[in-house]
Protein backbone atom coordinates (compact mmCIF):
# COMPACT_ATOMS: atom_id res chain seq x y z
CA UNK A 1 0.00 0.00 0.00
CA UNK A 2 2.86 2.41 0.67
CA UNK A 3 3.57 2.78 -3.06
CA UNK A 4 0.09 4.32 -3.39
CA UNK A 5 0.63 6.78 -0.54
CA UNK A 6 1.18 10.38 -1.47
CA UNK A 7 2.13 13.60 0.22
CA UNK A 8 -1.50 14.69 0.00
CA UNK A 9 -2.72 11.61 1.85
CA UNK A 10 -0.38 12.31 4.75
CA UNK A 11 -1.20 16.03 4.66
CA UNK A 12 -4.83 15.15 5.35
CA UNK A 13 -3.68 13.12 8.37
CA UNK A 14 -1.63 15.82 10.10
CA UNK A 15 -2.20 16.00 13.87
CA UNK A 16 -3.73 12.53 13.99
CA UNK A 17 -2.55 9.40 15.81
CA UNK A 18 -0.88 6.33 14.37
CA UNK A 19 -0.64 3.10 16.35
CA UNK A 20 2.76 1.41 16.21
CA UNK A 21 3.54 -2.19 17.00
CA UNK A 22 6.69 -1.71 19.10
CA UNK A 23 7.30 -5.41 19.69
CA UNK A 24 6.73 -7.60 22.74
CA UNK A 25 3.00 -6.79 22.58
CA UNK A 26 3.75 -3.08 23.12
CA UNK A 27 1.61 -0.71 21.11
CA UNK A 28 2.32 3.01 21.30
CA UNK A 29 0.84 6.04 19.58
CA UNK A 30 2.74 8.45 17.38
CA UNK A 31 1.24 11.74 16.29
CA UNK A 32 1.99 13.08 12.82
CA UNK A 33 3.04 16.65 13.65
CA UNK A 34 4.74 17.89 10.48
CA UNK A 35 5.04 17.28 6.75
CA UNK A 36 8.05 18.88 5.04
CA UNK A 37 8.26 19.12 1.28
CA UNK A 38 11.50 18.31 -0.50
CA UNK A 39 12.50 19.13 -4.05
CA UNK A 40 9.80 17.50 -6.15
CA UNK A 41 9.83 17.23 -9.93
CA UNK A 42 7.17 16.15 -12.42
CA UNK A 43 8.22 12.48 -12.14
CA UNK A 44 9.55 12.46 -8.58
CA UNK A 45 8.09 13.37 -5.20
CA UNK A 46 10.15 14.09 -2.05
CA UNK A 47 8.78 14.77 1.42
CA UNK A 48 9.40 13.93 5.07
CA UNK A 49 7.05 13.13 7.93
CA UNK A 50 7.77 14.05 11.54
CA UNK A 51 6.06 12.04 14.27
CA UNK A 52 6.02 12.67 18.02
CA UNK A 53 5.93 9.74 20.40
CA UNK A 54 5.76 9.33 24.16
CA UNK A 55 8.67 10.46 26.31
CA UNK A 56 8.72 7.21 28.28
CA UNK A 57 9.19 4.82 25.32
CA UNK A 58 12.01 5.00 22.76
CA UNK A 59 11.84 3.39 19.31
CA UNK A 60 15.25 2.65 17.80
CA UNK A 61 15.75 3.20 14.07
CA UNK A 62 13.95 0.52 12.10
CA UNK A 63 10.92 -0.59 10.12
CA UNK A 64 7.65 -0.45 12.08
CA UNK A 65 4.13 -1.57 11.34
CA UNK A 66 1.74 1.41 11.66
CA UNK A 67 -2.04 1.50 11.77
CA UNK A 68 -4.22 4.52 11.15
CA UNK A 69 -8.00 4.82 11.14
CA UNK A 70 -8.11 6.33 7.66
CA UNK A 71 -4.86 5.16 6.03
CA UNK A 72 -5.18 1.60 7.38
CA UNK A 73 -1.96 -0.45 7.82
CA UNK A 74 1.52 -0.05 6.36
CA UNK A 75 5.20 -0.33 7.24
CA UNK A 76 7.52 2.69 7.56
CA UNK A 77 11.22 3.10 8.22
CA UNK A 78 11.42 5.48 11.20
CA UNK A 79 14.54 7.26 12.42
CA UNK A 80 14.72 8.96 15.83
CA UNK A 81 15.72 12.60 15.23
CA UNK A 82 15.19 14.38 18.52
CA UNK A 83 13.60 14.66 21.91
CA UNK A 84 11.94 17.49 23.79
CA UNK A 85 9.62 17.87 26.76
CA UNK A 86 6.75 16.43 24.67
CA UNK A 87 8.52 13.21 23.76
CA UNK A 88 10.72 11.54 21.17
CA UNK A 89 10.57 12.64 17.52
CA UNK A 90 10.83 10.28 14.56
CA UNK A 91 11.20 10.98 10.84
CA UNK A 92 10.22 9.05 7.73
CA UNK A 93 11.61 10.29 4.40
CA UNK A 94 9.98 9.62 1.04
CA UNK A 95 11.74 9.89 -2.30
CA UNK A 96 9.51 8.21 -4.81
CA UNK A 97 8.93 8.14 -8.53
CA UNK A 98 5.51 9.16 -9.81
CA UNK A 99 4.08 6.85 -12.42
CA UNK A 100 2.64 8.47 -15.52
CA UNK A 101 -1.04 7.89 -16.21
Amino acid sequence: MIEKMTKEMFSESLNTKFRVNAGSSNTIELELVELSEGVSMPKQEQFALLFRGPSDFFLPQGIYHLEHDRLEEFDLFLVPVGRDESGFQYEAVFNRFIQSS
